[in-house]
């Protein structure tokens, strides 16, 4: 249909006016022959069901409930497409008048052309869904199901039921989702020891709403292995099936019920036109954040830039180097609508046209039509949303970087030049080179503590804020904190009492200041001893403070001891770590080498340090490494009073190598520069003291005097509804 020439306001009133019809229509009562009982149910009230027979032991009926509502849910997505694809054809007749009439009549053609496809979508939906079904769920349940919270109950419920299979394939479909829930990883690795569980359990049942990140992660690694032709196989399947999920999105906009927006309070028939223009404007908004959801990684909150131009670009370069230069250049023309004056792209086309040589028929080659669509689509969905910022208040974020500025109004392109610009800056954050650590902090400032050395440097250990101090614990004192340990430490401290919760191979024992406090004020450890553990952190605090040159305060976040013990007899063939590579205060994705510093990373820890207490063990060293989470750069061996200072970005992943044998012990610290996430843990250990008449140093709370702030770890940011099924009181230790 042509857009006319001054009509755009009455276009964009118009447009969906189909949706509202279809809004007030699905959800019509169904005919009284209906077989209700063969209609699909609301998958929000089963899977509330569901956990209710949970919580209430009945194993069964919470298997068989919380099935029904993820088979449901996808079933009537189905549905809901199945009903648009038998719709499109309605009203083909008044659309064809409504392209062709003119005058007064144009209204009341595309009247009858939304009514036609809004009573066959009533009729279609009606079939299938009960009217309660059709209804939108809460936000709430919308996170249960993107999170795969299902899967979480489903894996217990079956393990409860002795169905061991099918509770390994709910756990592995959880943790594709949740990739930092340490329970879960430990409960994947104890399923693959039992007997009766096979490989076949470990799929995600997923999948088929997620194949375009397989595809994507299979061209990654054939790429790394420099396997061009497989390479450029896997990036074109992925970028076809980017857009057929994309496409997937898009029907459930348009076909899902959709909230009418706020009464303005217009009492005049404007307010109908009102209405409609914000309805069809919040549906062209939903295509576009489309973009959003497809380029979301499961379990990630922030969306993968540029997703499908990026692909094309990987694609392009692939068939160039896999000897496909015909397809090479109809890739990078496709890529050329996103970006068309990016001179390394034009050069590129230069670069294969030559090598093309007198082949005229593939240097003609033009884009594939399907990314035609897709950008000629965009731009006026784009176009129309602008309009209504401009005319008519609405609110929209543009998920593109590469909308070119003519399709923006004047009057918005301030606004939009500045949002861009923080997108780019975003993007290129992820791409810096891995040296730049814009932490604040300077390495190779003055050691104040007399005996300690400087054993390794930024230098030595290939890297940027990495310090390796000697001698800051003497092997008395290390002996004293070592016998705190084995009398105090209790098992699985942090983790909610489990005592593996990094890896099935080895025991996690900890202890905190506080409760070493109440110990020693219980007669159970000796009171020096809890006082010493006390002084080591501000004694660590000094030494960083300095070195790091840190140009504001440091506040100790948290202090823990921490023992790992080496399982005996559960070693041999042992092939994983004991603490995986992670990034302190963000949330590492190796494959894209982007650090996501969202929930539920600490994002407040700044500096972070491991204090060494023994070397009678074997394995437990700490490395370093690249984003790539696998390029290791450095090695530190622990030994008594050696501490490994480093800032807690992504500059610094790193990870523990497996302990194969004995005990490691160690002072896990954690620093922040933000007063707010303070140990408050310490403070309430020294007003202990104080009430007891005892002294103890002080010097980190007399940096900043104020007003009781809450403890640092329950300062980790959260969001409504995302507790169950989470680990949010991990240490996260060295």
């Amino acid at each position: 249909m042509a857009l006319r020439s001054g009509c755009t306001a009455v276009y964009v009133a118009f447009y969906f006016v189909f949706t509202t019809l279809v809004n007030f229509t699905l959800v019509s009562p169904v005919s009284a022959s209906a077989n209700a009982l063969s209609l699909l149910q609301p998958y929000d009230f089963l899977y509330y069901s569901g956990v209710r027979a949970y919580f209430g032991g009945e194993w069964g009926r919470a298997a068989e409930l919380l099935e029904k509502s993820v088979a449901t849910k996808e079933l009537l997505f189905r549905v809901r497409r199945q009903c648009y694809d038998d719709c499109v054809a309605a009203g083909k007749e008044a659309l064809h008048k409504l392209d062709s009439e003119e005058g007064s009549t144009w209204d009341l053609w595309a009247l009858d052309w939304m009514q036609q496809k809004a009573e066959c979508m009533r009729f279609c939906m009606g079939r299938s869904v009960t009217p309660a079904g059709q209804l939108p769920v809460s936000t709430d349940i919308e996170y249960e199901f993107g999170s795969r919270n299902p899967y979480n109950f489903l894996q217990v419920t079956y393990y409860k039921l002795g169905k061991l299979q099918k509770a390994a394939s709910a756990a592995h479909t959880y943790f594709v989702a949740n990739p930092s829930h340490l329970e879960m990883r430990n409960n994947i690795e104890k399923y693959r020891r039992m007997e009766g569980v096979t490989e076949e359990a470990f799929q995600d049942r997923e999948i088929e709403n997620e194949k375009h990140w397989a595809l994507y992660d299979s061209a990654v690694q054939h790429e790394a292995s420099s396997d061009w032709a497989q390479a450029a196989e896997k990036w074109k399947a992925c970028v076809n099936e980017t857009l057929r999920q994309t496409d997937e999105c898009r029907v459930q906009c348009e076909v899902a019920f959709q909230r009418l927006p706020e009464d303005r309070g217009v009492d005049t028939v404007d307010g109908a036109y009102e209405k409609a223009a914000d309805l069809s404007l919040s549906l062209l908004s939903c295509r576009q954040d489309c973009v959003t959801q497809i380029a979301t990684r499961p379990g990630r909150i922030s969306a993968q830039e540029d997703f499908l131009p990026s692909q094309l670009e990987h694609l392009h370069i692939a068939q160039f180097k896999a000897g496909d230069i015909s397809g090479a250049v109809q890739t990078l023309r496709s890529l050329l609508l996103f970006y068309p004056s990016d001179k390394d792209s034009l050069d590129n086309l230069q670069l294969y046209s030559e090598t093309l040589g007198g082949d005229t028929e593939s240097q003609g080659l033009q884009p594939a039509q399907e990314i035609v669509r897709y950008v000629s689509r965009s731009l006026q969905e784009k176009k129309l949303l602008y309009f209504g910022m401009e005319n008519l208040d609405f609110s929209f974020i543009d998920p593109d970087l590469w909308t070119p500025e003519d399709v923006v109004p004047e009057s918005l392109r301030e606004t939009w030049r500045a949002e861009k610009e923080k997108m780019n800056d975003k993007f290129k954050a992820g791409e810096q080179q891995e040296d730049v650590d814009d932490s604040g902090f300077f390495a190779g400032g003055a050691v104040p503590q007399v005996g300690v050395t400087i054993a390794m440097d930024d230098v030595v250990l290939n890297g940027t804020n990495r310090v390796v101090l000697d001698g800051v614990m003497t092997e008395k004192e290390c002996g004293k904190i070592l016998q705190l340990a084995a009398a105090a430490a209790s098992a699985g401290d942090g983790y909610r009492g489990r005592r593996s919760p990094h890896t099935p191979h080895e025991t996690f024992e900890g202890l905190t200041v506080l409760r070493a406090v109440k110990l020693a004020q219980d007669g159970m450890v000796n009171q020096s001893d809890a006082k010493l553990l006390h002084e080591l952190g501000e004694r660590v605090r000094v030494l960083l403070h300095s070195y790091f040159r840190s140009p504001s305060g440091l506040f100790i976040s948290f202090t823990h001891l921490v023992c790992r013990s080496a399982i005996a007899g559960d070693q041999e063939g042992r092939l994983d770590l004991s603490h995986p590579v992670h990034v302190d205060n963000c949330l590492l994705e190796p494959e894209t080498k982007h650090c996501w510093k969202e929930p539920p990373a600490f994002v407040h820890r700044d500096l972070s340090a491991i204090l060494y207490l023994n070397d009678n063990f074997d394995g437990g060293e700490l490395f370093f490494t690249n984003r790539d989470a696998k390029t290791i750069t450095a090695r530190v061996k622990p030994s008594c009073g050696r501490l490994v200072g480093f800032s807690s970005g992504p500059v610094n992943p790193h990870g523990v190598t497996a302990v194969t044998s004995g005990r490691r012990c160690a002072l896990a610290l954690w620093f922040t520069k933000e007063k707010l996430y303070r140990d408050m843990e310490r403070e309430e250990a020294e007003n202990i003291w104080a009430a007891d008449g005892q002294s103890v140093v002080k010097k980190d709370k007399e940096e900043g005097e104020g007003s009781a702030a809450r403890n640092a770890r329950s300062q980790a940011p959260k969001e409504r509804g995302r507790g169950r099924g989470t680990v949010t009181g991990g240490r996260d230790e060295l």
